[in-house]
């Protein structure tokens, strides 16, 4: 009986070490076909994630664009009121100081051209063709004088 036991151990551990093997290439069948599964998981969960990340990243930039713009205009505003209340000073300052301004200069300069035209009209119609006056004799004797004083030097 204890060569049959042997034998009987033998074969039990034969059969053991067999189920062993068999279990081990069983774990590496499903590990195959689990770890297919698990990797087609693991990417569709990676896209899902990338696609969320996108939006995000998308939502982040509007918000930040939506702030510059917000601040731009800020900028703007202050930049444009600055402006305004150096221009008034500058005004101030040239009225102050006599300075005419562009619509006090516009205002002569138009009245100027409209004298200048009803002299025109007063003028005689031989002054204006480009007659010669005739010198007033005072004039002339002062010319004679002139011209004789620098023939002598």
């Amino acid at each position: 009986m204890a060569k049959q036991s042997v034998k009987d151990i033998q074969h039990d551990l034969k059969t053991s070490a067999h189920k062993i093997w068999l279990a081990g290439l069983g774990a590496l069948a499903a590990a195959e076909e689990e770890g297919g599964k698990l990797f087609k998981s693991l990417v569709d969960r990676g896209e899902d994630l990338e696609s969320r990340g996108r939006e995000e990243v998308k939502s982040t930039v509007e918000d930040v664009k939506s702030g510059v713009k917000k601040t731009v205009s800020k900028v703007e505003d202050a930049w444009e009121d600055l402006g305004e209340g150096l221009d008034e000073r500058v005004t101030s300052a040239l009225h102050r100081l006599g300075v005419p301004s562009r619509e006090e200069i516009k205002t002569l300069t138009q009245r100027i051209e409209e004298l200048a035209s009803k002299v025109e009209k007063l003028v005689p119609a031989k002054t204006k063709a480009g007659a010669t006056t005739r010198r007033t004799p005072a004039k002339s004797v002062k010319a004679k004088a002139r011209t004789a004083k620098a023939k002598v030097n």
